[in-house]
Order: C-alpha cells, then structure tokens, then sequence
C-alpha cells in the first residue's frame, strides 16, 4: 500500500495556518465590505465554453479539466477515443469534458452577472473569497489549489472606480502590515496603442504576451520572443524603446506622450493614468509601462500589486477595467466592469516572512480543566459551559490521566491557562489557575474565575 499523498501544487492547513489565513481573510473582507462590496459564491467548476478563450492562449492552457462522467462505460468507449484524439490534437472535445475548475473569479462573475442581469441593482459591487485552480507548474508562491479574494463593480465607466479599488489595496495592505507594497498602474489602452504603433492591432497579443514576461525572463529574451512571434527589427526595437521609459511618474507619462505622438487611444490612456494617480495619494502607485497582465479581457487600466522587495514573492495581486466582458456571455447593452484580486496564499508567504501576524494569533483556547477524577470532571464540566455561555474559549481534558501528561497537552496545544478542581476546590468554592507561559498559579473564587480570565 503506498504512503499517503496529496497532488503536486496543493496543501493541507492545520489550525495554526488557518487561524493565520483567517486573519487574513478578515482584514480584506472589512475592507470590501467598509467600502460598500456585497459577497457572492460561484460553483467551483464551470461549464468549459464559460472558460475557453476567455484568458488567451497562456490562460487556456492552464485550465483544469473534468472528465465526463462514465466514460469506462463500453458505450462510450469510441466517443472517449474521439475526444482524447481530438484533446491531442489541442482541441476541446464535448466527449471526453464539458467542465472545468474555474481559472479564476473574474469570469464566473461575468456569467453570473449575464445569467442574473434583469435582478441585480447597478452598480453592482460584490466581493468573492474563494479557492481556484491552475494547471501550473507548482514553485515557490505558485500552487495548483490557491484561494483568491475579488472586489469587481459593474455598471460604471467612472474611473473613481479605479481610485477607490486602489484606495481598497492600500488600506489591506497596511492593516496587514505590508506598507512597503508597490502598486504597478498602466493601461491596456497604452498597449492596444503600441501595438498599432508596431504595424496594426493584431501584434497586440504577440506584444503583450511577451512583455508579461519581462520580470521572468528579462528585455533580452522578451525581444528573442518577439521575433518568435513575426515582429520585425524595427518594430522590435519600437517595443523596447517603450519598455525602456523610467524615471519617476510624471517623467514616465511625459516620454510616453513623446513617443506616441497624436495617439489619440494612447493619449486616453495616458489621461486615466494620470487621473488615478492624482486621485488615490494614499496608494503606493508606481507607472509601469511594462506591466501587460496577458489577459484578453481588460480594454483599461490594469494594476498589479507588488510584495516588499525584500521579499522574492511578485505579484501578490492585480486586476483592471473590463468594459466588454459580459458581452462574452450575450449581454447586448454596455456593461464596463472593473476588477482587483489579493493572493492570499502569497499574501501569507509575505507576512510569514516579514513576521507580520500577531504574536496570540495561534492562540484560541483560552483555559483548560484538568481531569481529576470522573467527579470533579463532572463539577469542571459545568464551570466550564458556563464560561463558553460567555464567551471565554476552554476545554476539558477528556480522560484522568497524571497531571503531566495533562500539562504536555495543553503546553502543546499553546493553552493559556490550566484550571485545577479537585475535591477540596469544590468543598471551599475555589479553584486553582496557573499561567502555563510563565509559571505563576493563584487561588480564584468559582464565582470570580470568569472576570479573572476575561481581564488577562
């Protein structure tokens, strides 16, 4: 029989990891919720055509699919053979899957908001916390299984929008602690305006899958790539001359001005970038003209949220306008949409790093009651419900056991307090209390126990 295993790029939390987790999760959700966000769920599969087509060619790739049910059905052997020929041959096939694991929340979001338009009241703001899954390949801050948590609004073309979702990643961030994030801003816009500028508007995929991959893979192989995919010398070197602009925000916007001339879809963009900026003061908003996100969806601003440099985590989050989604979906009228996501498990590889959780965040059990013998557990039993009616956290120790082995498990279990009731405790209405971190024991009134333990 073969050891126990979990799949490649997954992970089991133990109570430690999601008390943490949690904290995490608890934060942001005050924060969408402070600005005005409703929470939804989606299923955790999808139907296939929902996905496909919807993240470009490097996001199909990774989608996660469902094999049809009975397919060892000798009926259906021939119809599998078909569909395996044809998944062979990178094509989907309805014989073998017709669902998937969704890629992310943005897109179930859009066919929920498709699928519910005629009920929802617009602008519709709804946060989603939930986990994803991705066919990739599992490195440190990657995994298959990870949760993401999405803020989206749909049904305004305001950039405000953008400013408060900015405003959204500065106030989590700082209430986690990591206040030397960098907040990466430029424009899908920006980048359809490139790609003209670099022969027409079908390079803008070829340029802006490649130049996703400059903090991967550096401006010299981004270039190779470029070249891989049919751009020419000159235009080549257009791309590079973009990716080269620096200097400090107002510098940035004023060579892009320079290069694109009369642009008049870049110079859109480049008033967005520049309202934004100037609007959310608070965010630590850096311009980045080679942030590309390679999502086929955004038409607009995009972000991406950068962990502390200290730390060699990327992006711990990102998201932009989507003016068009919906119509994916056969939403005839205009339906623009915005939307940001945190990644929490990279989130929590940061904070576990920089030693951001609170020290009592793996404490939950405030009190235990050692087992003194089958009568004095019963007298504890009920002290202790009537503190849980209370809210004071505490447990009984289950069996009579020594008073060592008692004190191993509740210094392992990281337990605040031991509460000793034996028979001469019961007889005078008193009982003994002893701080496990430091050592110090003291006689308490039955009656007083709850003000003593709540007041520590």
């Amino acid at each position: 029989m073969s050891k126990p295993s979990i799949p490649q790029g997954t992970r089991d939390f133990d109570a430690t990891v999601l008390r943490k987790r949690n904290y995490i999760f608890s934060a942001i959700k005050n924060v969408f919720e402070k600005y005005a966000f409703e929470p939804l769920e989606t299923p955790a599969m999808e139907n296939l055509d929902t996905l496909m087509g919807k993240y470009g060619e490097e996001g199909d790739r990774l989608i996660f699919k469902i094999l049809n049910n009975g397919l060892s059905d000798p009926k259906n052997i021939d119809k599998a053979k078909i569909g395996f020929e044809k998944l062979l041959e990178g094509k989907s096939s309805n014989e073998l899957t017709e669902r998937a694991l969704k890629y992310d929340l943005t897109i179930p979001f859009a066919r929920y908001v498709a699928m519910n338009i005629g009920k929802l009241t617009f602008p519709y703001k709804r946060y989603q916390i939930q986990p994803v899954w991705r066919a990739d390949r599992p490195q440190k801050g990657r995994y298959r299984e990870f949760t993401q948590c999405d803020a989206d609004i749909v049904g305004s073309h305001s950039l405000l929008i953008e400013v408060e979702l900015a405003n959204i990643y500065h106030e989590a961030f700082v209430q986690l602690g990591i206040k030397n994030y960098e907040l990466k801003i430029n424009s899908r816009k920006i980048l359809s305006a490139l790609a003209k500028l670099c022969g027409g508007a079908d390079k803008m995929t070829d340029i802006t899958v490649a130049i996703d991959k400059i903090d991967k893979i550096g401006i010299d192989k981004v270039k190779i790539e470029l070249s891989e995919r049919g751009l020419t010398q000159e235009q080549i070197d257009t791309v590079e001359k973009y990716l080269n602009i620096s200097g400090s925000n107002d510098e940035k916007i004023a060579q892009a001005i320079a290069l694109f001339g009369d642009s008049a879809e870049a110079n859109r963009g480049l008033e967005e970038i520049t309202n934004v900026v100037k609007k959310a003061t608070d965010a630590n908003i850096t311009v980045d003209f080679s942030l590309a996100r390679g999502l086929n969806y955004y038409t607009g601003i995009i972000f991406e949220a950068k962990a502390p440099a200290e730390v060699s985590i990327g992006s711990i989050g990102g998201g932009g306008r989507y003016d068009d989604l919906t119509s994916l979906f056969g939403v005839k009228e205009s339906m623009p949409g915005v939307g940001i996501s945190f990644g929490v498990d990279r989130i929590y590889d940061v904070m576990e790093e920089l030693n951001l959780f609170p020290e009592n965040i793996g404490k939950s059990v405030k009190a235990i009651f050692f087992n003194m013998g089958e009568q004095e557990a019963n007298f504890s039993f009920g002290i202790m419900q009537q503190l849980r009616s209370k809210g004071i956290a505490c447990e009984l120790f289950y069996e009579s056991a020594k008073i060592s082995k008692q004190f191993s498990y509740a210094e392992k279990k990281n337990i605040e307090y031991a509460v000793i009731i034996g028979s001469k405790e019961i007889e005078q209405n008193y009982c003994q209390v002893k701080q496990l971190a430091t050592g110090v024991q003291e006689l308490v009134i039955l009656d007083n126990l709850f003000d003593y333990l709540s007041t520590k």
